[in-house]
């Protein structure tokens, strides 16, 4: 893999640079923020590790700008601060794996190939265009239609719906949505599936009538059919 680390400590960046090399990687790096997401955003990577504290631009801000420009390139984040509500916070900003200092290089290792894994394992198979009712989503090109009308969605949005789109008219629940798109083993306490919903449906809905995505009463949540 192509992966660009993102790291201001000098020791770190070349443990983990090192590592990586001799694992067969190609390795950029950088050591500010703002150079990160310069050379992010003009080099083709298939992951990147951020540091979470950077000086220039933090890896909260430049993750999110990743995303905001709709670059969906997996991102591990890398923390000294361990809790709960900082994992989280990292999450919905835009990364898609957390690991906290001090750690083995052969988890972040582990973790950088599960990253490259994820999409085939979600099934970005040659079954890569599905449709239920009008809205229409290809998993390969990453693009959303709903009668025809293109629908801008970020990553994680576009992850919610693709759970929704595989299970047609099935009672997605709660617990459900954070293992498969967020990837959680446990409840964040936060409103964190509610809010991605209501963002989500609101872009479907938009120009149209009727709620594209169907909530169950003290079940979960289902994409209506035709």
């Amino acid at each position: 893999m192509r992966i660009l680390i993102v790291e201001d400590d000098a020791e770190t960046r070349a443990f983990v640079a090192q590592g990586l090399a001799q694992a067969g990687h190609q390795i950029a790096v950088s050591v500010d923020g703002r150079d990160g997401l310069f050379q992010a955003t003009g080099g083709e990577f298939e992951a990147i590790v951020v540091d979470r504290m950077l000086p220039g631009l933090d890896g909260l801000a430049l993750v999110k700008a990743l995303r905001a420009a709709g670059d969906t390139t997996p991102v591990l984040m890398l923390t000294a601060v361990g809790g709960i509500a900082d994992r989280v916070e990292g999450l919905e900003n835009g990364a898609d794996d957390y690991l906290v200092k001090p750690f083995a290089f052969s988890e972040l290792a582990a973790r950088l190939n599960a990253l490259a894994r994820r999409p085939a394992a979600r099934g970005m198979d040659d079954t890569h265009q599905i449709k239920v009712g009008d809205i229409a989503i290809d998993l390969h090109r990453r693009t959303v239609e709903r009668a025809g009308q293109r629908i801008h969605l970020q990553p994680r949005e576009f992850a919610l719906l693709s759970e929704l789109m595989r299970n047609p008219r099935r009672v997605m629940t709660r617990t459900m949505l954070l293992e498969r798109v967020w990837d959680f083993d446990f409840d964040p306490k936060t409103n964190i599936v509610e809010t991605h919903l209501s963002r989500l449906r609101s872009k479907l809905n938009a120009g149209f009538d009727g709620d594209a995505i169907e909530t169950v009463r003290g079940a979960g949540y289902m994409i209506r059919g035709e």
